[in-house]
């Protein structure tokens, strides 16, 4: 998949290996800045839509596994291919466990860093893609009213329309317009694509009191 409105990132000391990189990002047909240094990278980059970034490990100053720190501490989420030349078992197991989606050992094979952008973007794609998706869910679900986001709890919870009613106190008849109005506000198709809303959402379902015990 590709796509102009992807950025990749490059962040190398050696402008050999910037230029090089650029090359074959530009074949991709996305866009590309490069920087020569982690801190250079931190204090310039954008990061507004789906990308990658691609990273040196060894760098003066802030090294590669400093900025994918500082980047995780920070919030700033984006997936980090790391090249290196002078790559460990232990370095490769904390990039990766860090968050990186692939560590290439230079030199590496061009066909092999443009799988690992493919992936990457794509990744960062469909990351993309499901904030939009709860954002936008986010802004319906504040247009409920606090009854409905009441009932919504319990629906999402599989209480049929007669229970609901009962546990708050109300007509079945007044549950069912609820339940209309909260399809319609939602943008929901069916029962089952409420549900996943709601679980996308962290909707959960409501807490069941506990049953007062009897005198005997």
């Amino acid at each position: 998949m590709t796509g102009t409105e992807a950025t990749v990132f490059v962040v190398d000391d050696d402008p050999s290996v910037r230029r090089s990189t650029e090359r074959l990002v530009r074949s991709m047909g996305f866009g590309v800045r490069s920087f020569s240094s982690a801190r250079e990278f931190l204090d310039n980059a954008r990061m507004e839509g789906p990308g990658c970034l691609v990273l040196d490990v060894r760098m003066p100053g802030l090294s590669g596994l400093d900025l994918q720190r500082e980047l995780t501490q920070s919030g700033r989420k984006i997936p980090i291919i790391f090249v290196t030349g002078y790559g460990s078992i232990p370095m490769t197991v904390r990039a990766m466990k860090a968050g990186a989606v692939e560590f290439l050992t230079k030199p590496y094979r061009s066909r092999d860093l443009l799988a690992a952008i493919r992936g990457a973007v794509d990744r960062d794609r469909a990351w993309h893609r499901a904030r939009l998706e709860v954002e936008a869910l986010r802004e319906r679900h504040a247009r409920l009213t606090p009854r409905e986001r009441e009932v919504l709890a319990h629906v999402v919870a599989g209480s049929p329309n007669k229970q609901i009613a009962g546990q708050l106190a109300t007509a079945e008849r007044t549950i069912k317009f609820h339940r209309a109005h909260i399809m319609k506000k939602m943008q929901a198709e069916s029962l089952a694509e409420l549900v996943r809303m709601a679980g996308q959402l962290g909707v959960t379902s409501p807490s069941t009191p506990s049953p007062v015990p009897k005198d005997s």
